[in-house]
């Protein structure tokens, strides 16, 4: 069991000199590179120009949305707008509800029916 020990140990020490040996800096990793510099530099303005861009438009957008308001079951709302072909119930002569079309003219309240039990 030793011997595996010894060899293992051997491979660890052999792997961490390599290791050393190319983390070393040589003369070639502190000259300047000012065409890579350059490069690098219009890809960061690109990137800093896009997201500047990608902020505004997420900061304006909310602005220019719906707005919407909840409005609690039950509760009546006044028409803004006509609602043109609107499907609605109608009561008819015996007092029962039937399908029907119309127009919900701009200043009508509507509201829901509660639901019967």
């Amino acid at each position: 069991m030793k011997w595996l020990a010894a060899i293992i140990a051997v491979v660890v020490q052999v792997l961490v000199a390599l290791l050393a040996k190319r983390s070393r800096r040589t003369a070639e990793d502190g000259r300047r590179q000012p065409e890579l510099r350059d490069r690098l530099r219009s890809k960061v303005r690109r990137t800093w120009k896009l997201g500047i861009v990608i902020l505004l438009v997420v900061l304006l957008l909310p602005g220019c949305g719906t707005r919407t308001i909840y409005v609690p079951s039950g509760e009546p709302v006044r028409l803004r707008e006509t609602v043109r072909n609107a499907k609605v119930w109608v009561l008819d002569a015996d007092g029962q509800p039937v399908a029907g079309r119309m127009d919900l003219p701009e200043g009508w309240y509507v509201l829901s029916m509660p639901e019967q039990e």
